[in-house]
C-alpha cells in the first residue's frame, strides 16, 4: 500500500499553477491505480487557503499545509524545511511534485534528508503490477526508459504537459497546518525584477512556438543582410499573436562568426539537442533546414509547420507536417499585416 502525496508551492496569490493542477491530476490517477493506495496533498506559500480550495474534491483525504510570509518566495531552506516537513506529516512513500523552478532546487536535498531517492524530468507515471513506473527521457530526450524503485520515499518530478490538468469543482477544504522547525534565514528577497511583456519572448503556456533560423540574418534578394527589419517582423509578431520564441543553435552562436546577431536572442531560446524541448500545440519555424539535431527539440509540438526556399530542405522530409516553399521575410509581413488589421 501506498501514501502518495501531492506537493505544490502555491503562486503569489495562493493559486496552484496550471504544472501543478497536471501533476495532481496525475497523482489522483496513480492513487485508482494502487490497490489500497491514498492520496494526500501538501501546500506551501505565503497563503494556502485558495488553492485547497480548489482542490477541495480532488479526493485527496488530508491536505496539509505550511503557510506564512517565509514562504512567500523561492529561498532553499525554507522550501526544503518545508516540505521535509510535511513529507513527514503524510509519511508519504510517494511524493509527486511539479517540476517548477521551486521543486528541481529543492527536492533533491529533501529527498536525501528523508532517506529516499529522487527522479526528475519524467513524463509518465504508471502501475505495473502493483508498483510505481516512471518514463523519462534520456540523451537529450533522444531515448527513452521506463523504470521503478523499491526505495521509499520515492520523489517523482513530473514534466509540463504530461496530463490534463485537474479541473474538478471548487469547495471548502480544511487544512492541517504543519509546524516547521526553520533554520536561519540568511537571505532576504527585496523585490522582484521581470522584463515589460512586451519584451517577454519566452512564453511556456503559448499555443505556437515560432521559432528563427539563421537565414533571418543572412544575406537576402537584394545581396545585402536585414537585421534590423527581422527584428521588427519577429518582435511585432510575437507581440500580435501572444507566440513564444525559440531559435536553431546557429543562430545564437552567429555573434562567434563576427555576424550579425537578433539582439533580443539568447541561448535560453535555444530549441533542440543542445537546447530546450517544449511542448506548444502547435510550431512554426522560419529560416531554418529542420536538421536533426534541430527538430529533436520538436518531438512534443503537436502540429509543425515551417517556412524555406528549399523545397528539398530537412522539414520537407517528412519533419514537418506542412512546408511553405516562401520568402520569410515576405511571408511574415503580410502575417503581421493580417495580424494588425484583425486587432
Amino acid at each position: 500500500m501506498e501514501t502518495i502525496l501531492f506537493l505544490a508551492f502555491t503562486e503569489a496569490d495562493g493559486s496552484l499553477s496550471k504544472l501543478a493542477l497536471e501533476t495532481l491530476a496525475s497523482a489522483q490517477s496513480l492513487a485508482a491505480s494502487l490497490p489500497g493506495s491514498k492520496l494526500l496533498a501538501g501546500l506551501v506559500g505565503a497563503t494556502i487557503q485558495p488553492a485547497a480550495d480548489s482542490i477541495a474534491a480532488c479526493g485527496a483525504s488530508r491536505i496539509l499545509g505550511v503557510c506564512g510570509a517565509e514562504f512567500a518566495q523561492s529561498r532553499y531552506s525554507t522550501d526544503a524545511a518545508a516540505s521535509e516537513a510535511i513529507a513527514k506529516a503524510a509519511a508519504a512513500s510517494i511524493i509527486l511534485a511539479p517540476a517548477g523552478s521551486r521543486a528541481n532546487r529543492t527536492l533533491a536535498g529533501v529527498a536525501q534528508r528523508l532517506g529516499g531517492r529522487i527522479d526528475t524530468h519524467v513524463t509518465a507515471l504508471a502501475a505495473a503490477e502493483g508498483k510505481l513506473a516512471v518514463t523519462r527521457w534520456y540523451y537529450r530526450q533522444r531515448m527513452e526508459g521506463t523504470l521503478s524503485r523499491t526505495s521509499r520515499p520515492w520523489v517523482v518530478l513530473l514534466e509540463s504537459g504530461c496530463a490534463e490538468a485537474y479541473a474538478g469543482p471548487s469547495g471548502s477544504a480544511t487544512v492541517e497546518g504543519v509546524l516547521v522547525a526553520l533554520p536561519a534565514i540568511r537571505t532576504e528577497v527585496t523585490g522582484l525584477k521581470s522584463p515589460p511583456a512586451d519584451q517577454q519572448t519566452i512564453r511556456p503556456d503559448a499555443k505556437l512556438l515560432f521559432v528563427a533560423g539563421a537565414g533571418w540574418t543572412k544575406k537576402q534578394p537584394d545581396g545585402q543582410a536585414h537585421p534590423a527589419e527581422a527584428e521588427q517582423l519577429i518582435l511585432g509578431f510575437l507581440s500580435r499573436a501572444q507566440a513564444s520564441l525559440g531559435s536553431t543553435k546557429s543562430l545564437v552562436d552567429l555573434s562567434g562568426e563576427g555576424q550579425e546577431v537578433l539582439k533580443f536572442m539568447t541561448h535560453l531560446n535555444q530549441i533542440g539537442q543542445t537546447g530546450a524541448t517544449p511542448r506548444h500545440q502547435k510550431g512554426l519555424a522560419t529560416c531554418c533546414h529542420g536538421e536533426e539535431p534541430h527538430t529533436v527539440g520538436w518531438r512534443f509540438i503537436n502540429e509543425r509547420r515551417a517556412i524555406n526556399l528549399n523545397a528539398a530542405c530537412s522539414w520537407a522530409q517528412g519533419k514537418a507536417d506542412v512546408l511553405y516553399v516562401a520568402d520569410s521575410f515576405e511571408v511574415m509581413r503580410k502575417v503581421n499585416a493580417l495580424l494588425g488589421a484583425s486587432s
